[in-house]
C-alpha cells in the first residue's frame, strides 16, 4: 500500500474531520456566551467551508484509488466521486437550512456531527473492500443516531432515536454476519474478488451459502435506505428528529447508501453476461424493490402528519431506486441513471424538509392541518412546496419526470424477459398512487382555508436556500442534460 495514495484519496475525509474540530473549537472557546443565533451560523458558515473546501480537494483527487496487494480498497473518480460531490453539496443545503434553528444550544456539536456523518458517508461512497464498507457504514449511521436524538425537548426525538439505535444495531448485526458468509465463501474482503468467487461458485453447485449471505447483506443495506420490510425505523426518525438532521438522513446518507448498492451492483454486473442477471442478488432486490413499492406508496396513503408520509414515501422511492440496481446494465447508462435518481431525490426532499420545518415553527405541527391555508399565509413557500412534491411524484417538466423516466428506460434496456418489464409497470402504477397522496398535502396548502391567516415569515438564509433549491429543480427538469452530462463525464 501507497501511505502517500491513501492520504490523497482521503484528503475530502481528513477536510471535513478538521472542519468539525475547528467548529467544536470555535463555538466552546469564543462563543459559549454569545446568542444562540450567532452560535447557529457561525457554526453552520464553518461547517459549510468545510464542504467546500472537501469538494475542492475531491476534484484534485484524481482517478488512481488505494490498493492493498493488487486489490482495490477505495476507489478515486468515477461514480465514486460523483456520489461523493453530491454528499457534500447535500451536506451543505442542510447546513445552510440549520441558519436559524432554535432546537438546541449545542450549535458546535450538531455541525461537527453532521461533518462526521459526512465523512462516514464518502468513505462508504468509495469503500471497495468489505471492511472499510462496515467501518464507514457504523461511523455514518452512530453520528445519525446521535442526530436524531439531538432535540432534548422534544420526547419523540428521544424516542426515535432510541428505534432507530435498536434497528440498526440489529441491521449492522445481519450485514456483518452476512459479510463473514462472503469471506468465508471467497477468501477475500475485495468487493469484486468476493462476488465473484461466490457468485461463481454458486452457479455451478457450490455452497447454498450465498443465498443466505446476500439476504442477510440485502437486510443490512435494505435497513440503511428504508427499504421495505426493513423500514419500520423510518416513520418514527423522520418524525422524531429534528427538520435538519431530518433531511440529511432522507438525502446525504441515501446517496452514500445506493452509492454502496451501486458498487456492489457493479461487481456483479461485471460477471460472465448470462451469470449476471440470473444471480441471487438479482432475484433477493427484486422482491425487496417490489415490496418498496406496494408498502411504502399504500402506507402513505393512510398518514396524516406530513413528515410520516415522507417516510413512507422515501420507502416507495427506495423501491424504484432498488429496481435500478437490481438489473444494473454493463454500461454506464444503468449506473448513471441510479445515481441521477437518488441526487435528485436527495435535492428535492432537503427542500421538503426545509419547507416543512418552517411551517412547524410557525404552528408548532407538521399535521396536515397544519398545512391548511398556506398560500394565503405565504405564496412563495407554497409555491416551492408544489415544485417540491410535483417533483417527488414525477411530474413533467421537472426533474423526478426525468429521474424516474430514466431510470426505467435503463431498467427495459437491461433486463431480458417479463419480470423486469412487470416491476417497470408495477412502479408506473405505483406512482400515479404517489401522485394521490403528494396531491393531498397540496390540496390543503392551495384550497383548505387557513386556520390560522397571520403572515408567515421565514429567516433570510432559510427562505433563500428554498427558493435555490426549487429552481434547481425546474432548471434540471427543463434543461436534464446539464445533471447528466455532468454525472456522465465520470464515466
Amino acid at each position: 500500500m501507497n501511505f502517500a495514495d491513501l492520504f490523497r484519496v482521503t484528503l475530502p475525509e481528513t477536510a471535513l474531520e478538521i472542519a468539525a474540530l475547528l467548529v467544536l473549537f470555535v463555538d466552546l472557546a469564543f462563543l459559549k456566551k454569545a446568542k444562540l443565533a450567532t452560535r447557529v451560523a457561525v457554526a453552520s458558515l464553518l461547517g459549510i467551508a468545510g464542504c467546500l473546501a472537501s469538494l475542492v480537494l475531491l476534484a484534485g483527487a484524481g482517478s488512481t484509488g488505494v490498493s492493498f496487494h493488487g486489490e482495490l480498497l477505495l476507489a478515486s473518480g468515477g461514480f465514486a466521486a460523483v456520489a461523493e460531490a453530491a454528499i457534500l453539496v447535500l451536506t451543505l443545503l442542510t447546513l445552510l437550512l440549520f441558519i436559524g434553528s432554535t432546537f438546541t444550544r449545542h450549535a458546535g456539536e450538531y455541525v461537527a456531527v453532521v461533518l462526521m456523518a459526512a465523512a462516514g458517508g464518502l468513505v462508504i461512497s468509495a469503500a471497495r473492500d468489505l471492511l472499510i464498507i462496515f467501518v464507514g457504514l457504523e461511523l455514518l449511521s452512530l453520528a445519525l443516531y446521535i442526530l436524531t436524538a439531538f432535540d432534548k425537548h422534544s420526547e419523540k426525538s428521544s424516542e426515535s432515536a432510541l428505534k432507530y439505535y435498536l434497528f440498526g444495531g440489529m441491521a449492522a448485526a445481519f450485514l456483518l454476519f452476512g459479510f463473514s458468509y462472503l469471506y468465508g465463501l471467497s477468501g477475500s474482503t475485495q468487493l469484486s474478488v468476493v462476488m465473484e468467487r461466490a457468485l461463481f461458485a454458486t452457479s455451478h453447485g457450490g455452497s447454498p451459502l450465498v443465498y443466505v449471505a446476500l439476504v442477510l447483506v440485502v437486510a443490512g443495506l435494505g435497513f440503511k435506505v428504508a427499504a421495505a420490510p426493513f423500514h419500520l425505523w423510518a416513520p418514527d426518525a423522520y418524525e422524531g428528529a429534528p427538520a435538519p438532521a431530518a433531511a440529511f438522513i432522507a438525502s446525504a446518507s441515501k446517496v452514500a447508501s445506493f452509492a454502496l448498492f451501486a458498487s456492489v451492483g457493479v461487481a456483479v454486473v461485471q460477471l460472465p453476461g448470462a451469470l449476471a442477471l440470473s444471480t441471487p442478488w438479482t432475484q433477493v432486490l427484486s422482491v425487496v424493490a417490489a415490496l418498496s413499492l406496494v408498502i411504502g406508496n399504500l402506507a402513505a396513503l393512510a398518514q396524516s402528519n406530513v413528515r410520516r408520509l415522507l417516510a413512507y414515501s422515501a420507502v416507495a422511492h427506495a423501491g424504484y431506486m432498488l429496481l435500478g440496481i437490481a438489473f444494473l446494465g454493463v454500461s454506464s447508462r444503468s449506473v448513471a441513471a441510479v445515481l441521477y435518481y437518488v441526487i435528485t431525490y436527495g435535492l428535492t426532499t432537503i427542500g421538503a424538509f426545509g419547507a416543512i420545518a418552517v411551517v412547524e415553527r410557525a404552528t408548532g405541527s407538521s399535521s396536515l392541518e397544519a398545512f391548511s391555508g398556506l398560500y394565503k399565509r405565504n405564496p412563495l413557500l407554497s409555491a416551492v412546496l408544489l415544485v417540491y412534491f410535483l417533483s417527488l411524484a414525477g411530474i413533467p417538466p421537472l426533474v423526478g419526470f426525468w429521474a424516474k423516466f430514466n431510470l426505467f428506460a435503463a431498467v427495459l434496456s437491461v433486463g431480458a424477459g417479463p419480470v423486469p418489464f412487470a416491476l417497470v409497470v408495477l412502479a408506473i402504477g405505483m406512482s400515479a398512487v404517489s401522485l394521490y397522496y403528494y396531491l393531498r398535502v397540496l390540496k390543503r396548502v392551495f384550497v383548505v382555508d387557513a386556520i390560522d391567516a397571520a403572515p408567515l415569515t421565514l429567516h433570510p438564509v432559510t427562505l433563500l436556500t428554498l427558493v435555490a433549491i426549487a429552481l434547481a429543480v425546474v432548471l434540471c427538469g427543463c434543461f436534464p442534460a446539464i445533471l447528466q452530462n455532468w454525472i456522465g463525464s465520470a464515466f
